[in-house]
């Protein structure tokens, strides 16, 4: 029955590739097969204006400059975190947990504030499936509850760390 199938399946391959060949040259990439006009045809004499480039007003530069700033600064005005917290969560949930960057909301939710506790069951619970968030579950399949729980109270120190910064 196996072998009828496939037999079945190459016929209409075959047959496919016998259709798209009889098509014509447009299917194999001949003269047919242009549909925009060639741009330096000179016999339709026609002339393309090229547009220059608009320069931007001082406020859009610094504005840029200034973007470009805070980029490079990233956490330079927070409190310090690990190296593992900035790999795994601070793309998401902002390099303090506030879960905002430049004012705007990140895809992650914010963790500053939370309690080392309710960090931990959640982790365990993103980790165990329990809550589907696959970007979480793919971040922490490879950990252990002991780096589970090692995270949790870090993130849980974010509002003492925040106040001595102060």
């Amino acid at each position: 029955m196996k072998h009828i199938i496939v037999g079945v399946l190459t016929l209409v391959v075959l047959g496919l590739i016998v259709i798209t060949y009889m098509g014509g040259r447009a299917y194999q990439g001949g003269e047919h097969a242009k549909v925009i006009k060639d741009f330096g045809d000179t016999a339709n004499n026609t002339t393309v204006s090229v547009k220059a480039p608009t320069e931007k007003d001082d406020r859009k530069k610094e504005m840029d400059k200034l973007s470009a700033l805070r980029d490079k600064a990233g956490n330079a005005g927070a409190f310090k975190v690990s190296s593992e917290y900035k790999s795994k969560c601070a793309s998401c949930h902002g390099v303090n947990g506030s879960g905002e960057q430049n004012g705007k909301a990140m895809m992650g939710t914010k963790l500053f504030g939370q309690t080392a506790d309710k960090l931990y069951n959640d982790l365990l619970d993103f980790k165990s499936g329990r809550r589907e968030n696959m970007i979480m579950k793919g971040l922490l399949i490879k950990l252990n509850k002991d780096d589970l729980r090692r995270f949790a109270d870090e993130i849980g120190e974010f509002p003492a760390r925040a106040a001595q910064e102060k």
